[in-house]
This record gives structure tokens, C-alpha cells and sequence, in this order.
């Protein structure tokens, strides 16, 4: 059985035996075919919808799918999820923020957040010159900046942790 959460409100339950599906405990009978493209089509109750997977995350176990236009962020759970849910761990909060480190040598030119600060996934962090070009370096995932180890008109090796994130 898998859990399927769309746009962080309806949840589903979804379980496929055997070529039935039930969602929600009720049985249904989709068509949902692969088309040219990377379109998928799905005929349901006597309507027809086209859909587009536009992002997958197989990390995050999040998917985004756009339905005759309208586009809905998914985040599935399998069994195994679903039973650390229920025992209580996490395992996303359970994963540790990863440090900032320098992707290449270059010049720290400027460090963009303070410690303590909190920051999102894509806010940017440091803008890190190599090869004259300026490389924006950003948050992977919401973090609070934990310690500045870079300094600002300093150069740094590849692999220097910049920024140390909590």
C-alpha cells in the first residue's frame, strides 16, 4: 500500500493487487497509458485527463505532475515510510543539513547570510569567483546557518567548507 499526498492537503491511500487498484478503499479501474513526449494519459470514470510529469525527486520522494494544466506537487509513502511515521521517526528531519563547500577553487567575494540566520532550499549563500566567472552557491534545503568559516576577498581551495549549516 502506498500513501500518496498532493499539494500538502488530500491524502490517499492507495493499494494495487492483482491488476485492481483501490484508493481509499474503493475499487478503480483507471486506463493510464505512456504517450509520445513524456505525456501520460488517464481515462477515469468517463474522463479524460492528460498529465505531464514535470519534476521528480526520488530523494524526497516528491513528484509534481501538471493535469490539464493545473500542476500538483506529490509526495509518496511506501510501507516501510508509513511504519517509521507511525513509530515516530522522521527521517527528514532526521537528515543532516550539509555543509557549503567550494565546488572549485576560486575567491570568496561575498558571504550573503549571518549566523544564526535561516534560510531556505535555493536562497543564496556565497558568490564564489573562479575562472572570472561568479558562481552563486545556495541552501539545498531550509537549514539555519550554523558558523561562517569563509571570509570575504579570500581565496579557497576546492572542497573548503564555506558554510556550516544546522
Amino acid at each position: 500500500m502506498l500513501q500518496l499526498t498532493v499539494n500538502d492537503k488530500s491524502v490517499f491511500s492507495i493499494d494495487h493487487n492483482d491488476g485492481i487498484m483501490h484508493i481509499n478503499g474503493t475499487e478503480s479501474t483507471p486506463d493510464i497509458s505512456m504517450q509520445p513526449g513524456g505525456l501520460v494519459s488517464v481515462l477515469h470514470n468517463g474522463k479524460s485527463y492528460t498529465a505531464i510529469i514535470e519534476r521528480v525527486d526520488t530523494a524526497k520522494k516528491e513528484v509534481d505532475v501538471r493535469v490539464n494544466g493545473q500542476l500538483y506537487t506529490t509526495t509518496i509513502q511506501e510501507p516501510i515510510d508509513l511504519l517509521l511515521s507511525n513509530m515516530g521517526l522522521d527521517l527528514k528531519a532526521m537528515q543532516k543539513a550539509e555543509p557549503i563547500k567550494a565546488p572549485m577553487p576560486g575567491l570568496v567575494l561575498k558571504v550573503l547570510v549571518t549566523p544564526g540566520q535561516q534560510v531556505n532550499k535555493g536562497d543564496a549563500l556565497v558568490i564564489l569567483e573562479a575562472m572570472k566567472m561568479e558562481n552563486v552557491l545556495k541552501a539545498t534545503a531550509p537549514a539555519t546557518v550554523k558558523a561562517i568559516k569563509a571570509t570575504e576577498r579570500t581565496a579557497v581551495e576546492k572542497g573548503a567548507i564555506l558554510i556550516e549549516l544546522e
